[in-house]
């Protein structure tokens, strides 16, 4: 492309540098515009020396203006015809000098290089930088100057070397004629002489800066090393860590594959330039010649720090993962798993070269029990382009397994620390070597430690164990982290917690709820900075019902189940029964709220605002839901259907606006089905919706305090409604069974545990229509009642119905 359409393509920026150049009477920009072709492929140099040379092109250049000008008048366009003419009474002025005109383009094309390579440059900073979603921090943008700059200096160093070879080819030629004229004359030889030590100085001066230059160049090199190998690629690893367990961190490697492959290079040309050094020397050398001194210490460092690089740039782009896991590293023996390693210098013509080999804990430590495994599946692969999107070089393992040695583990040394199969972490190790140009070096990677598995039902202990270390471990070869597991800090905790809803279902958890749970753990405190979780009470204490148990439960429910309804914002979710009731009591009758329940695993609940005979708020809450309701009807549908009886036998939705204030339909409208009748997905569950039976006078369904209220929060006790998914019975008059959420303040799980069963008998579409039965139970603390139809039913409260 020629030099003037660059610079008309250019941004804003270098656009007005380029306006402001031309913001002047000596070269006119239309003329410089309209002539750009043939100004371009001029000799302006040669015209700035030569007045005859530039008088031919002050003649053409007047010609070219007579022809813009016709073209001008048969197009019609006045103003240009115009402003051409004066700019040819302009040009006169060089009538006498036309080697001026010349050193004026001359300067304005070389003004138009700088821009242009200006712009360049910061075209390539930018490249650097926008590549797949460069963080944008100062210490990067620095590190991308400097990536170019060192660019810049190995192109200087080619054209240093090439200007050494020119000059040494002249010294050489001077030197062979001198010997072969066989010179008599002592003053003509003796001038000949000065001339050629001269020269040989001159060569000397040129090589001894040379090999500063180069020196300096490997100075910069070794400071970029650092940065890459010291700093970078640990931010990387430790931004992976975090990944695994779910932290949004960027994780791609084509910025960190481009900085380290542009070192590399730059290092393979040092080498180039040194050999090309040597050969100089080869073909003229002197005494105390500066390359054979330095040369060799030259090389031996450029190598070293070549090693040092190729050394670090083979990692494990993608953890060890199972395609059904719960995440990655947690790994079951006898089932494939898949990892990916990559090579962040890249040459393509190493391309099905690098054969990569897989083994597995070559120095596993001396416990007790301690399992060993054996790698099987295609354990040799070759780095490649082929598997990588962005055209990196990766070993793509997607067929590998393990199985476990017969041998047991330990022996003798075999220290006494005794570790669960879920807190043995394993490491997976990569070998490969790089040869090239003469370079051979052995690479090596290894995984982040896995834990393995021998069955399903240990994965979720697992994953515990693999959120734990790459929370708090910075170092990725400790196996021995669970043999004196640290505690971790409440912001290392909560922030941990949040990403496992936000990698699950896109959104996390806010302060209120990363509140809730700061209750749970640690009761009210101003401050939450300093508190510790310890290990196991994070995933060993109340077994089976560990708080780790309790909260993935009711993530897998989210994610199974709730994934909207959570990403819409329409469930508060971790709130205290104690909180509930504070924030609704304030609300208008019908406010509701949904909450993840503190005692069933897994399970959801919402309470709602209804108001006494003397119109005092009155806080209800229904019996949990968990996956075997929500496997069968939506809880969206759930709460649409929802129906309690109130006086007369008419039923009614008590759930009208969800907390604060939003009304019921508004927030879930968007999910509802929009089949009706028997059309509808959930008919045979809605036809027996969750109908609660009451009256105004039996509905006290009083329990006991939960630890939270004892706590505080809230000190009266709360009236609670039954609900409970029943199983379908072929008969539309079946008597169902529903569970009275209880409260009991010993509870393992904080606050809230099933603790009773009443029966119910299902109310169907016509509310006169039932069945006796001999199962329902009396509660002798309520009063009698007696509804219409129901004259055979023993004392109830409440009484559900959901099939």
């Amino acid at each position: 492309m020629a030099q003037w359409d660059k610079l008309t393509e250019l941004s804003d920026a270098y656009t007005q540098q380029l306006h402001e150049l031309y913001d002047r009477d000596d070269f006119p920009m239309d003329v410089r515009h309209y002539l750009s072709v043939w100004i371009e492929k001029q000799d302006w140099q040669r015209a700035a020396r030569e007045h005859d040379f530039a008088m031919v092109l002050f003649q053409v250049l007047l010609e070219n203006l007579d022809n813009q000008h016709s073209r001008f008048v048969q197009e019609e366009s006045f103003l240009l015809q115009h402003n051409i003419r004066r700019y040819k009474q302009g040009f006169q002025r060089y009538l006498e000098d036309p080697c001026a005109l010349a050193n004026t383009i001359l300067w304005f094309l070389s003004k138009e290089k700088d821009i242009l390579q200006n712009a360049e440059l910061a075209e390539q900073v930018q490249l650097l930088y926008v590549e797949q979603e460069a963080m944008e921090t100062s210490s990067q943008h620095d590190l991308e100057r400097k990536m170019v700059g060192l660019r810049n200096e190995v192109q200087c160093m080619e054209h240093t070397i090439l200007c050494l070879e020119e000059q040494q080819d002249e010294f050489d030629f001077k030197y062979q004629t001198h010997k072969m004229e066989a010179v008599v004359d002592e003053a003509v030889k003796k001038k000949q002489m000065e001339v050629l030590q001269i020269l040989v100085n001159r060569l000397n001066d040129c090589r001894k800066g040379t090999l500063s230059d180069l020196k300096k160049l490997l100075d910069r090199t070794e400071d970029l090393i650092n940065i890459l190998v010291k700093k970078e690629l640990v931010e990387w690893q430790r931004r992976q860590q975090k990944a695994c367990i779910g932290s949004p961190d960027n994780v791609c490697l084509d910025q960190l594959e481009n900085w380290f492959t542009c070192v590399a290079v730059c290092l393979f040309h040092v080498r180039e330039f040194l050999g090309k050094l040597e050969e100089l020397v080869g073909k003229v050398s002197y005494e105390n010649d500066p390359v054979k001194t330095q040369k060799p210490a030259l090389l031996s460092r450029a190598d070293t720090l070549l090693k040092e690089l190729l050394k670090s740039s083979f990692v494990v782009e993608t953890q060890p993962s199972m395609p059904q896991g719960k995440g990655p590293l947690v790994l079951r023996t006898n089932v494939q798993f898949s990892v990916k390693t990559r090579l962040l210098v890249k040459f393509p013509e190493l391309n099905h070269s690098m054969k990569v080999n897989v083994s597995m804990d070559r120095e596993a430590p001396q416990i007790k029990g301690y399992r060993r495994f054996n790698v099987l599946g295609t354990k040799s692969k070759a780095l490649n382009m082929a598997e990588s999107q962005s055209g990196g070089m990766v070993a793509d393992f997607r067929h590998l397994n393990l199985k476990e040695q017969k041998s047991g583990g330990g022996g003798k040394g075999a220290s006494d620390i005794s570790l669960s199969v879920t807190e043995e972490l394993h490491i997976i190790y990569f070998e490969t070597e790089f040869e090239m140009k003469g370079v051979s070096v052995e690479l090596q990677a290894s995984s982040i430690p896995v834990v393995i598995i021998s069955n399903s039902s240990q994965q979720q202990s697992a994953w515990a164990s693999v959120l734990w270390f790459n929370m708090l471990s910075l170092d990725t070869n400790d196996v021995m982290f669970f043999a004196n597991t640290p505690p971790a800090t409440w912001p290392q905790f909560g922030e941990m917690l949040s990403w496992q809803f936000l990698s699950a279902t896109k959104r996390g958890l806010d302060e209120a709820q990363l509140e809730m749970i700061t209750h749970r753990l640690f009761g009210k405190k101003q401050n939450y900075d300093a508190c510790k979780v310890a290990w196991s009470k994070f995933s060993k204490e109340n077994l089976p019902d560990t708080f780790w148990v309790w909260f993935d439960g009711i993530l897998v429910m989210v994610k199974t189940y709730l994934e909207d309804l959570w990403r819409d914002g329409l469930i508060m979710g971790f709130v205290s029964k104690g909180k509930e009731k504070a924030l609704l009591k304030k609300k208008q009758r019908g406010t509701f709220l949904l909450r993840f329940s503190e005692s069933v695993i897994g399970g959801i609940t919402f309470s709602w605002v209804d108001t006494t005979i003397t119109g005092e708020p009155d806080i209800k809450t229904v019996q949990p839901f968990s996956k075997v309701d929500l496997c069968q009807i939506p809880f969206h549908e759930i709460i649409r259907n929802f129906q309690i009886l109130e006086a007369e036998n008419i039923p009614e939705n008590p759930l009208l606006y969800l907390y604060p204030n939003t009304p019921k339909d508004e927030a879930f409208g968007k999910y509802y089905s929009k089949k009706t009748g028997a059309d509808n997905p959930y008919f045979k569950y809605i036809k027996t919706k969750l109908v609660f039976v009451s009256k105004e006078n039996t509905l006290e369904a009083r329990s006991p305090m939960s630890s939270d209220m004892a706590q505080g929060e809230g000190l009266k006790p709360m009236n609670g409604l039954c609900g409970e998914t029943a199983e379908i019975n072929e008969s539309p008059h079946s008597l169902q069974q529903s569970l009275l959420e209880m409260y009991h303040p010993d509870d393992p799980m904080l606050s809230d545990s099933v603790a009773a069963t009443e029966d119910l008998l299902t109310y169907l579409n016509n509310p006169n229509a039932f069945v006796d039965t001999d199962n329902l139970q009396e509660e002798p603390e309520l009063t009698d009642f007696s509804l219409s139809g129901f004259n055979c039913l023993p004392q109830q409260s409440c009484g559900s119905i959901f099939q």
